[in-house]
């Protein structure tokens, strides 16, 4: 049987050649892009956005009791009077989702600067615009008599 040599005659000429460097026209990938390739994809693009979406808690709209619709009415008209002193007030309003049925109750303090009973709105000067429809209690400094 014949000895194989491989090493020695058969690349003599470039066996003591510099090894190649492939970061010169490379640059090596870091450990995160590296791993990034064996991590699992998404075969159904957004199945997990809609399933928390889905997942995602809302409320009911509450029922206010005419009693108390009554009484809201009072302490805004109590506010309309006073509102030029930009009195500090905490409302408390129902604000409907705009993806699904249902929404979240929100309550929110702030100086009240303007009351626009054509529109039904009350705007606070840290918040946007509050739709009195969607306003369930209202309370702070010039609603004292009610508390």
């Amino acid at each position: 049987m014949q000895e194989r040599n491989f090493g020695s005659e058969k690349y003599a000429d470039i066996i003591h050649l510099p090894h190649r460097d492939p970061t010169a026209r490379h640059p090596r990938m870091t450990m995160l892009n590296r791993a990034a390739q064996f991590a699992p994809f998404a075969a159904l693009k957004g199945y997990e956005e809609a399933i928390g979406e889905t997942a995602r808690f809302t409320d009911t709209r509450p029922e206010i009791s005419d009693d108390a619709k009554e009484l809201l009415n009072r302490k805004l008209g109590v506010l309309q009077a006073v509102i030029e002193h930009e009195p500090s007030v905490t409302v408390t309003y129902f604000r409907p989702d705009s993806r699904k049925s249902g929404s979240t109750c929100i309550t929110v303090s702030g100086r009240a600067i303007r009351l626009d009973p054509q529109k039904r709105i009350l705007h606070l000067r840290t918040h946007k615009d509050i739709p009195l429809d969607d306003l369930l209690d209202i309370v702070g400094e010039p609603f004292v008599w009610a508390e």
